[in-house]
């Protein structure tokens, strides 16, 4: 089997967009994910990646709750709900989590279990760890293409930089 340096790539095209959920950055970031989503469709991967941030007391839980709305097919609408009321979670913490879960009709109770024994911690460890070592510092930041792009600083211009990559990428150049 051969393959073409040329070829258009046989998947989607994957945006890696590392987040914490207790970031009012992150929740400004949701309309560029919802302008890319409508843009290309199914053409583009949007793939959530944990950065929780010491400064925040509850991110590491809201990270540990989001794989648990993953597991239980609502990973992205939770995560919306809950960037929603970042100011919420940071005075409410795991309550709010809980009440987001229900609201979503998702199942709180496995989600108080989930926060209790941990069992999404080494998810959450090993993107931090790997945020880490590709040089993430700060949230948003974006991964695609192999270039990492910045947004907690500014997102200005941003998903223009995104729609460049993402296009040439799904030329196949």
């Amino acid at each position: 089997m051969t393959h073409s340096a040329s070829a258009a790539p046989a998947g989607p095209v994957v945006l890696e967009v590392w987040c914490e959920l207790q970031c009012p950055d992150c929740h400004r970031a949701l309309d560029d994910v919802h302008a890319l989503r409508a843009r290309y469709g199914d053409r583009l991967e949007i793939v959530l990646r944990h950065f929780p941030l010491e400064k925040h007391k509850y991110a590491f839980a809201a990270a540990q709750a989001a794989e648990e709305a993953v597991e239980q097919g609502q990973g992205w609408a939770y995560v919306e709900a809950v960037l929603a009321r970042t100011a919420e979670l940071g005075s409410r913490g795991e309550a709010l989590l809980l009440d987001v879960a229900r609201e979503l009709s998702l199942d709180a109770d496995e989600f108080d279990t989930a926060l209790i024994d941990g069992r999404h911690i080494l998810t959450v460890d090993a993107d931090q760890a790997e945020g880490k070592a590709i040089g993430v510092t700060g949230t948003p930041t974006y991964v695609i293409g192999g270039e990492r792009l910045d947004g907690g600083k500014s997102q200005d211009g941003l998903r223009a930089r995104i729609e460049e990559i993402a296009d040439r990428l799904l030329a196949g150049n």
